[in-house]
């Protein structure tokens, strides 16, 4: 499977994203999805996931502003993200086939290329 994100740019704070994830050579709809981000310098961490019935679960400091939704007649995956911050600013990743509540990368053995986030103050 591979996966790609797509739909990062520069936006100023307080602004809105969103970015999209699909896959080639497989269906994701049988997969758990999920979003990390690593900003420079730093560990990815875990953004928030999706499970294939469509239950979602987020880190808490982006709860309330960010949104992960999947259109699986699409075969995508969706991180709509509002009243983004100046940390906000990583390249996001999706990732594919880990547990709805792992947050380690490690737990998630799919991986698509990343997409630069940029919010300026």
């Amino acid at each position: 499977v591979q996966l790609q994100a797509s739909g990062g740019g520069l936006v100023q704070a307080g602004g809105s994203l969103r970015l999209s994830c699909g896959a080639s050579g497989r269906t994701l709809s049988i997969y758990n999805c999920g979003w990390f981000r690593q900003a420079a310098g730093q560990e990815r961490e875990f953004v928030g996931s999706i499970g294939s019935g469509g239950s979602t679960y987020y880190q808490d400091s982006v709860k309330g502003r960010f949104t992960i939704s999947r259109d699986n007649a699409e075969n995508m995956v969706y991180l709509q993200m509002n009243s983004l911050k100046p940390e906000d600013t990583a390249l996001y990743y999706c990732a594919a086939g880990g547990g709805l509540y792992d947050r380690n990368p490690s737990g998630w053995p799919l991986w698509g290329r990343g997409t630069l986030v940029t919010v300026s103050s």
